[in-house]
């Protein structure tokens, strides 16, 4: 094998700066490391933030990790021991500093740390920081440092062989192809496997390495952390300055916020050693303050927060968003249970997003374009919510900015998922530290609004997911007490009052708590949260879904396009019967579920041509994945009004899940590379402000208005009924002007279907369908288009190929295609290959003969290029 350049001085130019004038200085040991495997046969150039498979993909040593088989190829990776090394020298006026620190702020995960041939400490989780104190080991001219990895799984696996029980999950099931005892590794969980994603746990240096030097103090961290005193009507902003002193240090410390004229000087003492030192100042009550509300609710202002004092130590504002966060979990008059909603400065917010997973399996590659196209895309899609899911990582500072900046809350997990964990004291102390650290740089973000101690472990606990024998249950009760309620939980409690805490998701929130905090039943749709899958009820049947006070989690499987699978996969892939397509598929049976659930309602693909069948099955599992999810999101929403024998008063819906971290199937609404899937474009429409739902109920056709607006609106509803047959409408019934309150769901159309048909002369079931919308009383029209099927499309008489003809042009708005169909077509969907970027609108029914979209490009592109790629497939060109 190929070796290179044993080390690498690290380049010092513009690296070596003053940050803290007069106090810390820094010097960034990121750029390019050596890294070596444990025999010497590998020696090459390692980049710093970044991890093992990320060099040697850079340098040629293997393919894209990604591609077809590799994940399974690499597992030889994952087994090495692996050493980064870097050597510099260091600036004379940065050594003969009082203190000099070495910091990581993100090792992965289980190293020594040696500087100069001295073991300076060791670490065991990648989701802390480290400071290693280095002054005395600092030479004249080079250093070397070096930070000395073990494998992640077979550190797991001894820490599993030494602990005096089983803690279940031993190994991810055989489908996963994944690794073993994750749970005894303070790493991203999904990194050993999950259902969505490969067996990547790799190793590295993936956040900042540098030298802190100073003579008297280092800020460590500020935090400022907006309270609202509801009786004196006043905001206060709790700062929190973390700061390391090398002796007891006394002076004056002024915080203000100019805008809003508020100014408070305040005595400082700083001890030895990292503190914690916390001030108050209070707003001037004269003054309005602007808050921060979630996007479709307002606007996300922000304001200017300065610390000064001891000569320049806090160099820069800081910024200050106001609002408050309430979780209610009271009674709810005429329903049984509790009631489970957030409020944002006092007001009832539902929310609609998805879930957050890594999107990458190599966090050094994910970027921040990466991150705000893909949140950009949740906002664009009328998401306000996304879940940060406790199987991953907590995410970098730049993705909590973003969200602060669009309005997206946050639901925040911390790092434990689908398994049961050890609490012995080494495990327990880096948690303890994990959290207090992750709390402190977080809870500045008025986005996130909830910390969550898990996801599914009280479920795990409650439904006996690991066959536990009930004499061993109350040690994991115990265990699970101690992790999340004595420890994760009173370090919250400690360290932010400003949100709300739960132990888990799903959960009874504080009906769990009543109950030792494991219920009988954490999946109790009177309480709490809920997270419900079903792969073989009927998905166009909204009473298969359970009628919650909160949907956290849900969903059904797509495969992503062609062009996201082509450059990791052959020809000889493209088959849904291929050894690729199983290897892909992490959920068992999912492939074959996908087809089962599509066929209640779709003809299946059914080409000779192996590439064309292939191309059409994906098709058909977007339109399935698209046409589920849409459905039950929209029992969802339309349930937050009403209950029904007590279940119901419904305030949150966020869907499994938004992105991938891998190009393969998965719940996901935007695949890998950040093209949108067609659920994505039809969430678009399903989480819109004004949504109108139709649905029937005994053969009555009910349409809902739900509004997520703050005012009352009259609003009619005009259903139109087309034949399938033919794009003109048959008829048409409009409805009385209906009160719509903001922030509700009402009935304003109700009409037997047969009485709808018989209106119509001409119509059945089989040879019909509806379309409906929801309008003012001057006309217009508010909120999107929706339809209504009769029958499913396979029963569907009249239905024929469209043989629909697009043309692309170009203004100075875009790109724009026009279609012109010659019949009613379902489920049109444009696809432009590898050519990055969305439309306007996709997926949809067309029931006229002409329709206009856009197309917004994320590199320049031609008219050629875009008319070359363009492919138009509606539901019977896949027949």
């Amino acid at each position: 094998m190929r070796t290179c350049a044993s080390q690498h001085v690290l380049a010092l130019s513009c690296l070596f700066a003053g940050v803290f004038s007069g106090f810390s200085s820094r010097l960034s040991l990121n750029g390019k490391w050596t890294l070596r495997n444990s025999n010497g046969s590998l020696s090459l150039p390692g980049q710093v933030p970044g991890c093992v498979h990320s060099a040697l993909h850079e340098h040629g040593y293997i393919q894209d990790p990604y591609y077809r088989f590799n994940d399974v190829s690499y597992r030889w990776i994952s087994l090495e021991n692996w050493t980064y090394t870097a050597t510099f020298t260091v600036p004379a006026e940065l050594r003969l500093k009082q203190k000099v620190l070495l910091v990581f702020d993100g090792v992965d995960t289980v190293a020594t740390v040696s500087l100069n041939g001295v073991a300076v400490g060791t670490t065991d989780n990648m989701f802390r920081r480290y400071d290693f104190s280095v002054r005395d080991l600092l030479k004249d001219d080079e250093n070397v440092l070096e930070v000395s990895f073990v494998s992640p799984v077979l550190y797991a696996s001894e820490q599993r062989k030494v602990h005096p029980y089983r803690v279940p999950p031993e190994c991810p099931p055989d489908v996963q192809q994944g690794e073993c005892h994750v749970n005894f590794i303070r790493k991203t969980q999904s990194s050993f496997s999950w259902d969505w994603g490969p067996s990547f746990p790799s190793a590295g240096l993936w956040r900042d390495v540098r030298l802190e030097a100073f003579d008297a103090l280092r800020l460590v961290q500020v935090s400022c952390v907006p309270l609202y005193d509801s009786v004196g009507a006043e905001w206060r902003v709790q700062v929190e300055l973390l700061v390391d002193s090398v002796q007891t240090t006394e002076g004056q410390i002024t915080a203000a916020v100019p805008e809003l004229d508020s100014e408070q000087t305040f005595q400082a003492k700083f001890l030895p050693g990292e503190t914690k030192n916390v001030f108050i100042l209070h707003i001037n009550t004269s003054k309005p303050v602007k808050l921060w509300w979630p996007s479709g609710h307002g606007d996300q202002p922000f304001y200017n927060l300065t610390v000064e004092g001891f000569q320049g130590l806090f160099p820069n504002p800081h910024k200050v968003y106001f609002r408050t966060v309430e979780l209610y979990q009271g009674k709810i008059v005429g329903a049984q249970g509790l009631g489970f909603y957030f409020l944002i400065n006092g007001k009832p917010i539902f929310l609609k997003g998805s879930n957050w997973i890594p999107a990458h399996s190599f966090q050094d590659r994910v970027t921040p374009a990466v991150l705000r196209n893909l949140l950009r895309s949740a906002v664009d899609a009328n998401m306000n919510a996304l879940r940060v899911w406790g199987g991953g990582v907590y995410e970098q500072d730049q993705f909590y900015h973003i969200c602060d900046e669009m309005g997206v809350m946050v639901w925040q997990d911390f790092m434990f998922a689908c398994a049961l964990y050890p609490t012995g004291d080494a495990f327990m102390q880096t948690v303890r530290q994990e959290v207090v650290q992750q709390v402190r740089r977080l809870k500045s973000h008025p986005s996130i609004i909830t910390w969550s101690g898990n996801n599914e472990n009280e479920a795990a606990l409650a439904t006996d997911w690991f066959d536990i024998p009930a004499p061993q249950r109350p040690r994991y009760v115990k265990d699970y007490v101690t992790l999340y309620v004595d420890n994760v939980r009173e370090i919250v409690r400690e360290e932010d009052q400003s949100r709300p805490f739960l132990a888990s998701s799903p959960t009874n929130g504080v009906e769990s708590e009543q109950e030792g905090w494991v219920a009988a039943d954490p999946y109790d749709p009177l309480y709490g949260d809920v997270h419900f899958y079903s792969y073989v009820l009927d998905c166009w049947d909204w009473r298969t879904f359970p009628r919650t006070r909160f949907a956290s989690e849900y969903g059904f499987q797509s495969w992503p396009s062609l062009s996201t699978l082509q450059p990791i996969s052959s020809a000889d892939d493209w088959r849904y019967d291929s050894g690729f397509s199983s290897h892909r598929q992490h959920h068992q049976d999912g492939n074959r579920q996908m087809l089962r659930q599509a066929a209640l309602h779709f003809i299946l693909p059914n080409a000779t041509e192996p590439l064309k069948r292939f191309t059409d099955t994906l098709y058909i599992t977007q339109v399935m994945q698209a046409q589920c999810v849409k459905t039950q999101t929209e029992f969802y929403r339309r349930s937050r009004s009403e209950a029904v024998e007590g279940r119901g008063y419904t305030m949150g819906a966020l869907y499994w899940q938004l992105n991938d971290v891998w190009q393969a199937p998965s719940w996901s609404s935007i695949e890998f590379g950040g093209k949108w899937k067609m659920l994505h474009y039809f969430a678009q429409s399903f989480f819109a402000a004004v949504l109108p739902v139709g649905f029937e109920d005994d053969g009555t056709f009910l349409v809902y208005a739900v509004s997520d607006l703050s005012h009352e609106q009259k609003l009619r509803t005009v259903v139109t009924v087309h034949s399938w047959s033919d794009p003109e409408p048959v008829c048409g019934v409009t409805s009385e002007l209906s009160p719509v309150p903001g922030g509700a769901a009402v009935p304003v159309f109700r009409r037997p279907v047969a009485a709808l048909l018989a209106g119509c002369g001409r119509c059945t079931r089989l040879t019909c369908l509806l379309t409906f919308h929801l309008e003012d009383g001057g006309g217009a029209r508010q909120g999107p288009t929706n339809h209504h099927y009769l029958c499913s499309p396979k029963d569907a008489r009249g239905l024929r190929r469209p043989n629909i003809t697009a043309k692309v042009q170009e203004d100075e708005s875009g790109f724009a295609v026009t279609l012109h169909s010659s019949s009613v077509a379902p489920f049109v969907w444009l696809d432009v290959g590898s050519v990055p970027g969305r439309f306007s609108s996709n997926g949809f029914l067309m029931v006229s003969r002409n329709v206009t979209v856009g197309f917004s490009a994320w590199r320049p592109t031609s008219v050629a290029e875009l008319a070359a790629s363009l492919a138009v497939t509606s539901l019977t060109d896949v027949y």
